[in-house]
């Protein structure tokens, strides 16, 4: 046999990438002139305007981490005068509003867990709620 493929071979199919959730909206990293979230419908694939939005978020984030760094750099400085503490305050709130969308945008496109155990709680495992209805806390195993 050769190298080369039988050309009445078939090639392999590419498999199609699977979507994390099809049809879905997303949320995007920007809002309308009227301050309204946008969204994107999409199926999941990374479109161009998916891929763009991927890249302002990673721009937000990046941004938001030199704004911290600035506002330690103001809040350690103790000659700091009070309109350099208001523009560094200014400019967190800014910078964590954008990071609080990414988190939004990027939670809502996490995948859902299975439900293995048939309790309907997506967890997979024991309900874990303890008799008060409250989330459970783990227990000690004596040993």
């Amino acid at each position: 046999m050769t190298d080369q493929q039988d050309n009445n071979t078939p090639a392999p199919a590419t498999p199609e990438p699977t979507p994390l959730h099809a049809n879905s909206l997303r949320l995007l990293p920007w809002s309308s002139p009227e301050g309204k979230p946008c969204f994107l419908s999409t199926d999941g694939r990374g479109g161009m305007v998916s891929r763009f939005a991927d890249d302002v978020e990673e721009a937000q984030t990046s941004v938001a981490a030199e704004v911290r760094e600035d506002a330690i750099a103001v809040l350690t400085d103790r000659k700091a005068r009070a309109g350099d503490l208001r523009l560094a305050l200014a400019r967190v709130t800014d910078a964590l509003g954008d990071v609080l969308r990414v988190a939004e945008s990027r939670g809502a496109r996490l995948p859902l867990p299975d439900d293995d155990d048939g309790d309907g709680d997506g967890d997979g495992g024991d309900s874990g709620d303890d008799q008060d209805g409250g989330p459970g806390m783990p227990t000690a195993t004596a040993v």
